[in-house]
């Protein structure tokens, strides 16, 4: 095998969900394309690199700062509801049942990968109270969004800070991102103090 084919097998086996054959696959699909085309997408992805960064406010993916949940000011400024990555807002917000502000921890505990909450989001969370009402824990309920839900909890509830879980509409082990719309405004509909 050629080095740049076998480098390109490389890089693509890194990206989660990729392995060794699915990158093999990939990278021959690439070299079947026309140039345009893959050039278009090396293009896509050093654009997303240059271009887009963490709100400094919530976290979330933005090329402005702050993003546009924070800027907005139609949004509920009493509300936070926290995540765990990015691409968890998205399905929120298509349920249409929150209007409040976000909070992106960029991961969950996970002591077996050596996630603790010090490589978490969470001091910006703790700055971010002042006239905070509730906090929803939206993580992921799976082992690791439980223990960051309990975690935060106990956090939040020992600064007179409402805290409420979203209801179990969800599977248990599932993912925000591949939660239906419906399932998901149930759930947020549904949620419960913790």
């Amino acid at each position: 095998m050629s080095e740049p084919l076998s480098r390109l097998i490389g890089e693509l086996s890194r990206l989660p969900g990729i392995g060794p054959k699915t990158a093999t696959r990939l990278a021959h699909y690439l070299l079947k394309v026309p140039a345009p085309e893959a050039e278009a997408l090396a293009s896509a992805i050093v654009e997303v690199k240059e271009k887009l960064f963490h709100c400094s406010v919530c976290n979330s993916i933005t090329a402005v700062d702050p993003c546009r949940y924070c800027s907005d000011e139609r949004r509920d400024r009493t509300r936070i509801c926290v995540v765990e990555e990015p691409f968890n807002l998205e399905p929120v917000e298509r349920t249409g049942e929150y209007h409040g502000l976000y909070h992106v921890l960029l991961g969950a505990l996970s002591p077996h990968r050596g996630i603790g909450p010090d490589r978490l989001a969470i001091p910006g969370l703790l700055d971010r109270l002042d006239g905070i009402e509730e906090v929803i824990l939206a993580t992921n309920p799976n082992v690791e969004g439980e223990a960051t839900a309990l975690y935060l909890a106990r956090l939040l509830k020992a600064r007179g800070v409402r805290v409420t879980r979203l209801a179990f509409g969800m599977p248990v082990g599932g993912d925000i991102e591949y939660t239906d719309e419906v399932t998901l405004g149930r759930s947020l509909a549904g949620r419960r103090e913790m």
